[in-house]
């Protein structure tokens, strides 16, 4: 989904905050309810995933000596095996179908257990949302980018993949989010 899973409270948070500034839908149940179920959704498509990954990593695995010997790229196999997996697991590759997908099962999620009321066409709504998927995964580039070079510029040196990297990381991700209007 090119999501990691700290990211997926933060694209929550950005449908949340579209949906609240829709004039078309009330949050009967208030914002927090409403990304919580959006986050509920995401991380349960973002776990199909991951149990993808899983067996397509144990069937690389499994093979390993024959991938040595005829010299295949592992990544380039990685992703076939994983494409031609995908249905089983309930995963859509493409992107923008995936964002759909998910849009639908959360707009049905809000709908069953009014957490959202509309009177509009569910299009409208489901537009709504999938333009939330689509400004995150847009922006996401470039606010990694800005963090990367921020961290970069500052007087103390920080060594990537370290805890203290990491938590300057998130808070300057989640500054440029807010700074963004998306959390």
């Amino acid at each position: 989904m090119r999501l990691k899973a700290k990211q997926t409270g933060y694209v929550a948070a950005k449908i949340g905050i579209d949906l609240a500034n829709a004039d078309f839908a009330t949050m009967p149940k208030g914002k927090e309810a409403v990304v919580e179920a959006c986050k509920m959704i995401i991380d349960a498509n973002l776990e199909q995933e991951k149990k993808l990954d899983a067996k397509v990593e144990e069937m690389l695995d499994a093979n390993y000596d024959e991938i040595e010997i005829q010299q295949v790229k592992e990544r380039e196999l990685f992703f076939m095996i994983k494409k031609r997996l995908a249905p089983e697991f309930g995963v859509i590759m493409n992107y923008d179908d995936r964002y759909n997908e998910v849009s639908h099962l959360i707009l049905d999620e809000l709908y069953e257990n009014y957490l959202l009321e509309y009177e509009v066409n569910e299009n409208q709504v489901r537009n709504v949302i999938f333009k939330a998927f689509k400004a995150f995964a847009d922006a996401y580039d470039k606010i990694d980018d800005k963090v990367y070079e921020q961290i970069q510029n500052m007087k103390k040196e920080y060594v990537p993949g370290s805890v203290e990297y990491e938590l300057v990381y998130e808070r300057l991700y989640e500054e440029e989010l807010k700074r963004r209007g998306m959390l």
